[in-house]
Formats: structure tokens, sequence, C-alpha cells
């Protein structure tokens, strides 16, 4: 992996006002990339976690409003880009409960919009992100890229067909596209509804924790580990065609990670079962861990930060932005 790499390079963000695409933008623009960065538009003219960013920063890139459903507005977007990499997506499992075709529109058909505004434009090379909800509770684990992708959710069902998309273009018209899957991302600007911010917020401010299941595991990395994975995969000429795992490899249980949490934050807190926060009836996954080991043959990959200093970094932020989160659903 070289910094260096990404100099001059005319690269597109899809969902770059998202946690992880923010991060990402972030480190492009720190790389000398000249990002074009795709926001959802909206009527307060509002770029999303891209706010967060210096007025430097701001100007090192062009942010653009617009909407991956709209196939127009993604043509005009692609032109004059070389690399993408495709973030934009709705994420929320239990809402994809509530507005199954508001998922399919966006994360399939939004995919299918971008792969053709992609495919005529001749772009060097698109980044798929996908998700490790695709393969819902696994079969085995650690979970390699061959394991069997499981629709458990509505949401992992339109995931899945935006994966198989991506593929289906690769082989159909020789896209240049490769599938980055990381497993769960935490840190700073993370939005409250993920489990983790969840649990800081309420380690905060409260006497007591709620969650949902505390038995799920699942494998968390640092938001700067799985940045470096997304531009290690697009640097990668072998990934191309490829599926790529980014992930520590290990995984840790709800309830103990609440305990952590609370460790790290200091004090007594009492954990327990919330019913509200409980994920809608068989779409809770069980165990999510990954096999990175693709990622470290390919790219050279591998996490750099712990659980533990990832954590006391993302404590830090949301302490300094509180007034930020709300106590709410959460998504794993």
């Amino acid at each position: 992996m070289s910094d260096s790499f990404w100099k001059d390079k005319r690269v597109l963000v899809t969902g770059a006002g998202g946690f992880i695409a923010s991060h990402l933008t972030e480190a492009l623009i720190a790389r000398g990339a000249r990002v074009k960065a795709l926001v959802k538009y909206n009527s307060r003219n509002n770029w999303g976690r891209l706010e967060e960013l210096s007025d430097e920063q701001r100007r090192s890139c062009e942010v653009v409003l617009g909407d991956i459903t709209d196939p127009f507005a993604l043509q005009k977007c692609v032109e004059g880009c070389e690399w993408v990499f495709h973030l934009a997506a709705l994420i929320a499992v239990p809402y994809s409960y509530v507005s199954p075709a508001s998922y399919l529109e966006v994360n399939a058909r939004g995919t299918l919009n971008l792969m053709e505004a992609c495919r005529r434009a001749g772009i060097r090379r698109l980044i798929h992100t996908s998700t490790s909800e695709v393969y819902g509770s696994a079969l085995e684990v650690p979970i390699k890229e061959s394991h069997p992708l499981q629709g458990q959710s509505p949401y992992a069902a339109s995931k899945i067909a935006a994966d198989k998309l991506a593929e289906s273009y690769h082989r159909s018209f020789d896209l240049p596209v490769a599938i980055a899957r990381p497993f769960n991302t935490f840190g700073p600007r993370q939005s409250a509804r993920a489990i983790i911010p969840t649990i800081i917020t309420q380690a905060l401010t409260s006497d007591s924790i709620g969650v949902g299941a505390q038995e799920p595991v699942r494998d968390f990395t640092y938001v700067e580990d799985t940045v470096r994975g997304l531009l290690a995969v697009g640097e990668c000429d072998a990934a191309v065609g490829n599926v790529i795992h980014l992930g520590a490899g290990s995984g840790i249980g709800i309830g103990d990670l609440a305990r952590r949490i609370v460790a790290l934050v200091g004090g007594a807190k009492e954990i327990r079962t919330d019913p509200a926060r409980l994920r809608p009836k068989e779409s809770e996954v069980a165990r999510l861990i990954c096999d990175a080991s693709r990622a470290r043959e390919l790219t050279g990959w591998r996490p750099e930060t712990s659980l533990d200093d990832g954590l006391r970094r993302t404590i830090a932020w949301i302490a300094h932005h509180l007034a930020e989160y709300r106590i709410g659903a959460y998504v794993l």
C-alpha cells in the first residue's frame, strides 16, 4: 500500500456524507487525490459527516448533491472519474422490515445505476462496498469469502442483490469491479443507531445500559483500518473480480462488549436486556467472525488498531459530541 498511489487520481466516493465514506474521503484528500464526493440531496444543503472536515479539506474536494436512484444524475457524476468507491446505501436492519422497498430501490437499483454509469464512462476501477450481513448466521467461523450468502433480513437481501449486480457487470461487461466486504466497523462519526455508539452514549449519560440480545458475536474493526483496507483493495489489480474481506478475525459478544466499554468509561453500570432494542424475530445473526487471509495475501492489509484503543478513541470523540446523540434504536 502506497499513499503516493492516489496523488492526482480522480476519485468518486458515493455516500460520502456517511460514517465510513467521510473517513475515506478525508483519507483520499490527505493522499492528494482529486475527490468528487456524492452526498444525498437535501433541502438544507447539509453534507452529513463531511461537515466534520476542516475548511481546507472541504476546499480540496468537489461535493455533489444527488441521489444514486437517479441514473441521469449518476451518469453526470461519474464523468471524468477514474476510480469509484461505492458506499451509498441504506443500512439499518430493523428499518428494512418496515420499508423493504426503499432498501431494494437504494441498495440494488442504485447499485445497478452506478454500474451502468461506470460502464458507459469507462472507469478504471470500481470498489463496491458490501457487508458481512450477507452471510446471515454463519455456518462456520471464521467466515471465508466462499461462505454461502443468506438473506436473513430485507437489508441483507438488498445487499446480496447489489453484490451480485456488481459481480454480473464484471462477468458480463468486463467492468473492473472489486467487492470489499467489511465486517463491523466502528469509530468517530458513527450513527447512534450502531451498537458501539449506543452503548458509549448510555455509559456516559445513564446509570444503566440497555441493549438487545447480548449473545450475538461480532468482529469489530476501527474505521481507520477499514479505510486503509478499502484503499488497499482500490490499489490492487488482483482484487478485480474478487470479494475481499476486511475484519480483525476475532469476535466479542455484545454483553462482553458492553462490559468492556463500561470499564473504559469508568464507574458501575447495570447492563440489561431491553426488549425494545431487540432486532426483529429471525433477523438476529448469531456469529460474524472474519477470515481476512485473502486481503493479507493480495494487498498486505491487516488491522493495526486494537479493540480497546479504538474504543478509547471513540469514547473520547462521542464525549465531545454528546449533543448529536440520542439514545434510540440501533443496528449491529
